[in-house]
């Protein structure tokens, strides 16, 4: 399973990070539709504009992709009407959960100063789960609303992006994190935070990343995603999970399958 993988229509005119990403982004600023992805797995599919019109458009997709299990979709949970606006969605059983983009809300302690009490309430309450986009200045407060939050199973998006230099925010960070037992760790988006230099030969530098998350988090709580198509900036899809199988080459065949797919099974409440 790839548990976690985007579409985007470009025409739709939601994607600000997109549009105003520069020359950087300019191989993905373009269609990526489900007859594009080059993969055969079964898809957890991730919201990539804040807007309801992107989780409608996702599940939309759903309907007529027997690969996408699920989608993570985003309600503004500060609105005062999100838990209405989740109820509606929530009908679509391919909605599995929400991903706030708190990497680009200014406020790093947003999540704990502006959402309406009522929207966690119905998360948990609809069995949803919590894809948390985060950079390692959000860790201390992601780890006070995890301990809070035992009811809501979270899921840390892309390792919280280690920067080449790692840092001591980001391991300490992270450790806190895994030491709350209903936490997981997405082992997605490491290539396109890695240097230049370090892209030359991936492995090196990935090796450690993994090594930590290992010893933090175990391979029960550690989910394998593409982060299809932003991975093609530094990777080809078939490269990264070329990549990934060599980093896990250590680990029995149960903890590599658990990490490809059983856990992310598991953890958005789908059929292994």
């Amino acid at each position: 399973m790839d548990a976690h993988c985007h579409f985007w229509r470009i025409a739709r005119g939601d994607y600000g990070w997109l549009e105003s990403g520069g020359a950087a982004l300019a191989p993905i600023r373009r269609d990526f539709l489900p007859p594009d992805y080059p993969g055969a797995a079964r898809l957890i599919v991730v919201q990539a504009a804040p807007s309801l019109a992107e989780t409608d458009f996702l599940l939309s997709l759903a309907k007529g992709d027997s690969r996408i299990a699920g989608v993570v979709g985003w309600v503004d949970l500060g609105d005062p009407g999100a838990a209405g606006l989740l109820c509606e969605r929530a009908d679509n059983p391919a909605l599995r959960g929400i991903r706030p983009m708190l990497q680009d809300i200014a406020d790093p302690d947003w999540l704990e100063t502006a959402v309406n009490p009522r929207a966690l309430a119905a998360l948990v309450r609809l069995g949803l789960r919590f894809d948390a986009l985060v950079t390692a200045r959000h860790l201390p407060m992601l780890a006070r609303f995890a301990a809070r939050r035992d009811d809501l199973p979270l899921v840390i998006d892309h390792a919280a992006k280690p920067q080449p230099d790692r840092g001591e925010d980001w391991e300490r960070g992270m450790a806190a994190l895994a030491a709350i037992p209903h936490v997981h760790c997405k082992l997605s988006g490491l290539l396109t935070e890695l240097s230049p230099e370090e892209l030359r030969d991936p492995l090196p530098a990935l090796r450690p990343i993994l090594a930590r998350l290992l010893d933090w988090f175990g391979p029960e709580r550690l989910i394998w995603g593409s982060d299809w198509p932003v991975v093609t900036l530094a990777a080809s899809y078939d490269e990264w999970r070329d990549l990934t199988q060599a980093l896990l080459a250590d680990l029995s065949p149960s903890e590599r399958a658990a990490i490809m797919g059983g856990n992310a099974a598991r953890f958005y409440g789908l059929a292994a």
